[in-house]
Formats: C-alpha cells, structure tokens, sequence
C-alpha cells in the first residue's frame, strides 16, 4: 500500500512540478505570478485531443502508435508556447511598469477569459481522452507502477534535465540568470530583455502543455476547469521548494505530490486538495523563502 502510495505521488508530483517551473521561472525574471499558467496547461491537454481527432479523422497515424502520442505532444508544445508568448506580449508587457498589483489583475482575468473561452468553445462537459498505445506495466511487492505513470516520470525528468542543461550551459540560459539579477545592468551589456522575457513564457507554458497531455493520458477526462486547481497545487509547489529557484520547483512539486497521495491514502482522499493548501499556509507562515529559498539574486 505505501509502495503504491509512492508510486502515485512521483506521478502526480512530477506533473506539479512541470507546471511549476513555469511560475518560478517567470517570477525569477520579472517577479510576476502568472495565474494564467494553468489554463495554458489546460489549453495543452485540449490541444492534445483536437490533434488526435485531425490524425485519426484523417488516417494519418494510427491511433495506438508512438507518431500519434509524438505529434499530440509537440502540436501542444507550439500551441501553448504560442499562446504565452500573446499572452506575455498583450497582457503583461503594456503592464511592465505599472504597479504590481496591475499585472496580477491582468493575470487573473486573462485566466478567467481563458476558462471561459474553453467552456464556450469545447462545452462545459468533461471529454474523454483517447486511450492510446501506452499500456502494461510492472508489478513491485505491495503495488504497481504501470505504463502511463512510467513515461510520465521519465518524460519530466528528461524535460526538467534539459531545462537545467539550458539554464546553465546555454547563451540564453546566462541571459535568462542575468537578467532575473538585474534587468537593467543585462540591458546595458546587450541583451534583449523584452526577447528573454518571451523566451521564458515560451519554455514555461511548453512544459505545461507536456503537462497537460500526460494528465490526460492518465486519468482519461479533462475540462476547462482543470486548469485552475493543478494551477494553484503547481503555485504551491512552487513556494514550497522556493519561488523563483528551479531546483525548488521540481522539489516541492514532487513533495507535494507525495504528500497529497499519501494523505489521500492514509487519511481521507476527499480532504486531498485541503491537505495540499494547508502546506501552502503553513510554508507561508512558518518559510515565506520555501525549503530551497535562495537569495533573491540566484533565483534561477
């Protein structure tokens, strides 16, 4: 039982932390809470299943083959990446030097648009994500990791040692850290803020739409409301391991996936999304900085 409670909670956990590398990197390069990061990972899980449609409508991939799961991905990927890149240039840069309280308005209402434009469009029903090649699995002592929660595991890890790889061993990984030091100074030495501001949208909401996918694979339905709680879980992840520190954010998504399971396991699953907002207050209260808190100068 705790095995399959572990299991779990790494699955659900390395989705959290997807999503939450998107909040943490945009706050480490313009301290903003982009509260419209989880409709772009809903966005990512609709795209999913209108790229589907297109192929099968269409006979150009079999429905249970790997080029059909590769090309849902990857069309989500440039959806999404599109769509925070307008998103960025439309509500947030007009915004760059307004009071901060106006940019987090502007967040909001760009996700309450975006959750209703999705109901208005796909319907407020929930839609079943096809069933795809994925299947089987591995039977451990006291539980089973199958299939799906494999290849969501590997797939995030993969992704966030390539964003790692990026940050640190990339020209545009060096622009991104100097400018979350200080945008003026990086600015004055040649690098185009306003472009790297873009970049981290585009990376950030092409994580979420891997996301996505993968959580529709898993639990089979998605809605246009499923982006507002993994957003808020994926937020909370992101404070837990420390805003606007990557490492945090890939540790405290896979925390608070572990605790939420854990919890729901051991305790009552009804109480599940409670437990994960507790530890939001509680890391609030007791370290506002989050378990990886760096100094405000290393944020990324």
């Amino acid at each position: 039982m705790l095995l399959q409670q572990l299991v779990n909670g790494l699955t659900l956990g390395s989705v959290y932390a997807l999503i939450a590398l998107g909040y943490t990197m945009v706050y480490g390069i313009i301290e903003l809470i982009n509260f419209a990061h989880g409709e772009i990972y809903m966005l990512g899980a609709y795209m999913g299943i209108v790229t589907f449609g297109f192929l099968t409508t269409l006979h150009l991939t079999s429905a249970n083959s790997g080029a059909t799961l590769l090309l849902m991905i990857v069309s989500a990927m440039l959806f999404c990446g599109a769509c925070g890149i307008t998103i960025e240039r439309l509500a947030y840069k007009p915004l760059r030097s307004a009071p901060r309280l106006s940019p987090l308005i502007s967040a909001l209402g760009v996700s309450i648009f975006l959750q209703n434009f999705v109901m208005l469009a796909q319907g407020p029903r929930d839609k079943g994500f096809p069933p795809l090649f994925i299947h089987g699995g591995i039977d451990l002592p006291g539980g089973r990791i199958s299939a799906i929660q494999i290849f969501i595991m590997a797939t995030s890890v993969v992704l966030m040692v390539a964003l790692q790889l990026l940050v640190h061993r990339t020209r545009i990984g060096k622009a991104m850290r100097a400018t979350a030091q200080d945008k003026q100074m990086a600015s004055l030495v040649g690098i185009d803020v306003d472009r790297i501001i873009s970049v981290t949208f585009l990376i950030g909401s092409t994580l979420a739409a891997v996301a996505g996918v993968m959580v529709g694979m898993y639990y089979g339905l998605i809605n246009f409301f499923i982006g507002y709680i993994a957003g808020i879980k994926a937020f909370t992840a992101a404070v837990l391991g420390g805003i606007g520190s990557i490492p945090g954010a890939m540790l405290g998504g896979v925390l608070l996936g572990l605790i939420e399971a854990l919890c729901a396991g051991y305790i009552s699953s009804e109480y599940k999304d409670v437990f994960a907002f507790a530890i939001l207050v509680l890391v609030l209260i007791f370290r506002p900085s989050g378990l990886l808190g760096a100094d405000i100068s290393k944020r990324v």
